[in-house]
């Protein structure tokens, strides 16, 4: 049996209601919670732990699916297997923040681009100052938070480029990565962020964000 089906045979229906409405409606569920889809996906991901490479035709097989549980198994694949990603997969990691989009998917494929910028640091400049002028919202805001995790790594010129190029709007999931890269920021070099609060004009939500720590 595979893995689809093995989803499918424990779709809980009222749960699928919950869990859509969580959602603001914008997906359909399974209605399986996350504690039980690990262990339904648990001997699959297993099988295909020492893979040598992505199957990216599964990936955008569980995108194309329009049930958010099989985007969660592709995210779980990806997580997995991050060890594999080469430089070119960022395209195919791009079409995924852009595809079904939502906070939920976004900020799991911003870890993995915090990964792959460390591994391959020419994306940031290929990839990541692209994003920054993106229309797309998303693209946004992993251009603003893939560095969440990088402390005193942090390229100080992309975070203050990625903030003050997007800083003028009332996208809230943009004001609130700018709040959210401050913040975390904030924990390795504290000056840098009041300086740069106190200097720079950032929506009263990234403030609010930004300042926690400091």
């Amino acid at each position: 049996m595979d893995i689809f089906q093995i989803f499918y045979n424990s779709k809980d229906t009222e749960n699928s209601i919950k869990m859509s409405a969580y959602m603001k409606n914008k997906f359909s569920f399974l209605g399986i919670p996350k504690p039980e889809r690990a262990r339904l996906s648990k001997d699959f991901l297993k099988q295909h732990k020492k893979d040598m490479y992505i199957d990216w035709s599964f990936v955008f097989k569980c995108y194309n699916m329009p049930e958010r549980e099989f985007h969660y198994l592709a995210l779980d694949y990806l997580l997995l297997l991050k060890g594999k990603l080469i430089s070119k997969d960022i395209d195919n990691i791009e079409k995924l923040i852009v595809t079904s989009s939502w906070w939920d998917s976004v900020d799991f494929l911003d870890a993995i681009v915090g990964d792959m910028c460390l591994k391959y640091p020419e994306l940031k400049k290929s990839v990541i100052l692209k994003w920054i002028y993106s229309d797309n919202i998303w693209l946004k805001r992993v251009a603003i938070d893939f560095q969440l995790k990088y402390k005193e790594n942090t390229d100080i010129d992309i975070l203050s480029k990625a903030i003050l190029v997007n800083c003028n709007t009332d996208e809230f999931f943009v004001n609130k990565a700018i709040g959210w890269s401050l913040r975390e920021y904030s924990k390795t070099n504290k000056e840098w962020v009041r300086s740069f609060l106190q200097n720079n004009k950032l929506s009263k939500l990234s403030v609010k964000e930004a300042s926690k720590y400091i």
